[in-house]
């Protein structure tokens, strides 16, 4: 049985040569981006941070890594509106009184009045709140969104967005 370091067990944030955060990986590979070249450590868990060892080599356990080659940025295209995306986007909830069963697609300003198929007028609402509202507009039926729909951001943004989020001192 072999005795393992807690920090063994942690994420390595990585971050991208301008210093953006791409994303967590395993040790495993983040000690491959290391040997490879392809990456820097940037700092460590703490002073007597967990040591690999090797036959040849002698390596600290780094908490964040950096990029050391440019990468060529990856095409990401707004995904189509259509009901996997928009309930993902709203948690499976009811944007209206936040149910979680019977779950169907609502648009916001109904189409017969003009409004489009777009990530700004398409939420999740139940069967109660669809029907209920039918085809008039959520605040001539006394119904109120629970947060504005818009459309997802880049996977790369959001990361970042999270990452900086949960550093900061409450």
């Amino acid at each position: 049985m072999t005795c393992v370091t807690p920090s063994l067990h942690q994420s390595i944030v990585v971050f991208s040569q301008n210093y953006l955060p791409v994303s967590y990986v395993a040790l495993r590979r983040a000690v491959v981006l290391l040997v490879t070249g392809k990456a820097e450590p940037l700092t460590w868990f703490d002073e007597t941070a967990a040591v690999l060892r090797s036959p040849r080599q002698t390596l600290r356990v780094p908490a964040h890594i950096r990029l050391t080659q440019r990468a060529p940025e990856r095409v990401w295209k707004l995904p189509a509106v259509n009901r996997r995306e928009v309930l993902r986007r709203d948690r499976h909830t009811c944007q209206y009184c936040g149910s979680k069963s019977h779950l169907t697609l609502d648009h916001v300003v109904p189409r017969s009045k003009g409004g489009q198929h777009t990530w700004d007028n398409v939420v999740t609402a139940c069967e109660a709140c669809n029907s209920r509202k039918g085809d008039r507009p959520p605040e001539q039926v006394g119904l109120h969104l629970r947060t504005p729909p818009k459309a997802p951001i880049h996977p790369a943004v959001a990361f970042a967005d999270r990452f900086w989020r949960d550093r900061q001192p409450r």
